[in-house]
């Protein structure tokens, strides 16, 4: 594996695990920055795949065309799309005034950036 593949593994792991903190508190909830972590996280992790890949990484926050970039390597990530459409939400919106995630949202965010970060650490062959 590249050293710069393993670097975004290591972010994507560090925004998993902040969006996984910051989810337990229970006084001072944050739950728009859970969700931004999340869609960080799933954001990361395909970069790493496309990093793998020798593929160019576009400097975007939209997981659907990071996706379209990744799916000839990995054609199975394709039932990811929903997910990441989703997370996609979460990159720039709710970090402004005017949208608030709910409760039902990070439950969600957590769920779907679960699920992308199981298929890609499966595709490199790490522990999930």
């Amino acid at each position: 594996m590249k050293r710069a593949t393993r670097d975004w593994l290591k972010k994507a792991e560090a925004d998993w695990l902040a969006a996984l903190d910051l989810s337990r508190r229970r006084k001072l909830a944050l739950p728009d920055q859970v969700c931004f972590h999340c869609e960080q996280c799933a954001e990361k992790y395909v970069k790493a795949r496309l990093e793998e890949a020798n593929v160019r990484i576009p400097r975007t926050h939209d997981l659907g065309e990071l996706l379209k970039l990744a799916l000839p390597y990995e054609p199975l990530w394709s039932a990811l799309q929903p997910a990441l459409q989703n997370l996609s939400n979460y990159a720039v919106a709710y970090r402004y005034p005017g949208h608030e995630a709910s409760k039902a949202e990070v439950k969600t965010a957590l769920m779907q950036c679960k699920a992308v970060r199981k298929e890609v650490r499966l595709s490199f062959g790490l522990k999930v």
